[in-house]
């Protein structure tokens, strides 16, 4: 399965660097790197990142992530993919930028669902 991470493209350009992303501020404040499924990305996007601009939209293969990986229950009880550990840049699939809309909410690439 494909999971996604909605991040800052300066931030993850740096992930690009140095071959791993260790987290955004809040992935470090909780201890584990958050991540959503293709039904529940747009979702998270319009919950914390509504109308910021330089974003991009990265894709990971889950069974990359080993053990590391945890659905565990987060929003309404569902289960939200969370990594504890690094996220090495030899998983990610994708990394598609994330314009906004007029509207505020971004746009997704079609194929992400």
């Amino acid at each position: 399965m494909t999971v996604y991470k909605i991040i800052a493209a300066d931030l993850w350009k740096a992930a690009e660097h140095d071959g791993v992303f260790a987290g955004a501020r809040m992935d470090l404040q909780d201890g584990f790197i958050h991540l959503s499924t293709g039904r529940q990305v747009r979702r998270t996007a319009q919950l914390y990142f509504k109308r910021q601009d330089g974003l991009v939209l990265v894709a990971v293969d889950d069974a990359s992530l080993g053990g590391a990986l945890r659905y565990e229950p987060s929003r309404d009880g569902d289960l939200f993919p969370h990594l504890y550990g690094l996220l090495p840049t030899a998983a990610v699939l994708s990394v598609r930028p994330l314009p906004l809309g007029a509207d505020g909410n971004h746009i997704f690439p079609a194929d992400v669902d």
